[in-house]
């Protein structure tokens, strides 16, 4: 098969697992960038993640109009991806979603999300919260609907891994596929044990920046503790069968 349908497939399969592990249900979406065209990203139509099939994966230009329009609907805030892609060229895969376990960390401004468990360690230090009124008023719908809202939500990310949406979800950014859907399934986990810890009371012992280094320094997309998630999420959600093997996979890498 080529890069691009294993890429597809590829896509298809971080849907299943994204809806399956419960960090999207109907709403949300994962995309990844072109193999061969950085100035292109692929991602599903209108469809729930878990409906998501090879023949629902279009190509779409940075400015987020498909590459070939045939009619479909598409997803209202695709545009989160492509103003991602275009601000930072590193990024080879996006997840949008509105998980209810960060969205606390999104509205109370006296508590930050910041990594807890050594899972959540790949979230990074900082984890910016954006709000759409601060420059575009209490009068839009929340959500992402332009470029010029894209940008913004961007810039807010900066060189970070997530940003928080007030009210609304997260969004995350990174070097490949399989990173951005393991950040996407351990972040509402990390918040889950961090809102906990905060109900008991006292200190609470967030990871040092040593930790969040040293974890980040022996992490590699394809290894074979990566792959033994990937694999296990893929199965769970009924979808084993397409994965890629992992010396194919090991030909995406993204350095």
């Amino acid at each position: 098969m080529s890069e691009m349908s294993d890429l597809i497939r590829d896509l298809v399969v971080a849907n299943r697992i994204l809806a399956n592990e419960n960090v999207v249900d109907a709403y949300g979406h994962v995309s990844v960038r072109h193999p061969s065209n950085p100035r292109r990203f692929l991602l599903a139509w209108s469809l729930a993640p878990e409906m998501v099939g090879e023949a629902d994966i279009m190509e779409f230009n940075l400015d987020c109009t498909p590459a070939k329009d045939d009619g479909r609907p598409l997803y209202h805030e695709r545009f989160i991806h492509g103003g991602i892609y275009e601000a930072r060229p590193d990024v080879q895969a996006v997840v949008h979603a509105h998980s209810e376990d960060v969205l606390p960390f999104s509205i109370a401004t006296s508590a930050k999300l910041r990594p807890v468990i050594h899972s959540g360690s790949f979230m990074g230090a900082i984890i910016p919260v954006w709000d759409i009124a601060d420059r575009f008023g209490a009068n839009t719908n929340m959500l992402v609907t332009n470029m010029e809202q894209a940008r913004d939500l961007a810039a807010c990310l900066g060189g970070n891994k997530v940003a928080l949406m007030r009210g609304h979800g997260f969004s995350a950014a990174a070097r490949s596929l399989i990173e951005v859907v393991r950040m996407s399934v351990y972040l509402p986990r990390n918040a889950r044990a961090l809102l906990h810890a905060k109900q008991l009371g006292g200190e609470i012992k967030y990871l040092r920046q040593g930790e969040i280094d040293a974890r980040n320094r022996g992490y590699s997309p394809y290894s074979a503790e990566t792959w033994r998630a990937w694999e296990y999420w893929a199965n769970k959600a009924g979808c084993g069968h397409m994965l890629s093997k992992p010396d194919h996979a090991q030909a995406h890498k993204k350095t």
